[in-house]
């Protein structure tokens, strides 16, 4: 190895700190007595040579797939992680959730060894599809957070209808499932208002924000009980997505305290972090 190459290696704490902990080259300047022109250097050294994949795969058994919006609806990444193991199995920036890209991507992975024996979504339609196609022997738990949330959207805080207020009483109830006995009462009481609402809500054509959203929301719960609550019978698998949108968060924060990056360098950022940032 040349002596260019080392001093660069040696620099690399530094580079890891400004990603890790969204130091500024100011910050870091100060902690290292080195000189700011010299750390964006090491910086684009860094940034230029984005880090391969390098993990085991096979190793990663319970899923959690989704994606998020950075700045903007053109301006989007997608992870995927293994909340049991507390870890990252990777991410992509500029790649939108259930695209034909993020389909290529994960492909390459099952190509890999990812071979999950669970897989929690947030419920896309291409996305389920994609996950039933990779990895057909994997269970797939649809996200009890996103359900209940767009639920209780599209019902409403304050229904006026009747059909409206019960569905929304069993969307508050959802995220408050534990056990068999409890999940069992929820689809009694599912089946009730359905046998009184359901079928009248369906055959009626959609009209207004608020039936329009009802029908929705009656669609999206049938639609998601076969998969919303697979963790009762196997308590790995993760119950949300709940564990990435907190990585999610940190990841905006440290995205935030770089703003400026150029379009190469941005792609190259969140494929060092989502390398180095596992937790």
């Amino acid at each position: 190895m040349g002596r260019s190459a080392l001093r660069w290696i040696n620099y690399r704490v530094w580079f890891e700190r400004w990603i890790r902990e969204g130091y500024s080259v100011r910050q870091l300047s100060q902690q290292s007595g080195h000189s700011a022109s010299t750390l964006r250097r090491v910086i684009d050294y860094w940034l230029s040579r984005p880090p391969r994949l390098a993990l085991d795969l096979s190793v990663f058994r319970h899923l959690v797939i989704d994606g998020t919006y950075l700045q903007g609806r053109d301006d989007a990444a997608v992870a995927i992680a293994d909340p049991t193991q507390g870890r990252i199995v990777t991410g992509w920036y500029g790649v939108k959730e259930g695209s034909d890209q993020m389909r290529r991507l994960c492909t390459d992975l099952a190509a890999l060894g990812l071979s999950p024996e669970s897989v929690t979504i947030d419920g896309l339609p291409a996305v389920e599809a994609m996950v039933t196609t990779l990895w057909p022997q994997a269970l797939v738990q649809r996200c009890v957070v996103h359900v209940q949330r767009q639920g209780l959207s599209w019902c409403r805080r304050k229904p006026k209808r009747a059909d409206a207020c019960h569905l929304r009483s069993l969307f508050v109830q959802i995220g408050d499932i534990h056990t068999a006995e409890e999940r069992d009462r929820f689809l009694q009481a599912w089946e009730r208002w359905e046998k009184r609402y359901g079928s009248a809500i369906a055959s009626r054509k959609a009209s207004g924000w608020v039936f329009s959203d009802l029908k929705r929301a009656r669609s999206m719960l049938a639609n998601a009980l076969p998969s919303l609550f697979v963790y009762l019978d196997h308590p790995q698998v993760p119950a949300s997505t709940n564990w990435l949108e907190s990585y999610f968060s940190r990841l905006k924060a440290r995205y935030l305290q770089h703003r400026g990056l150029s379009p190469g360098h941005r792609f190259n950022y969140f494929a060092w972090y989502f390398h180095l940032c596992k937790t």
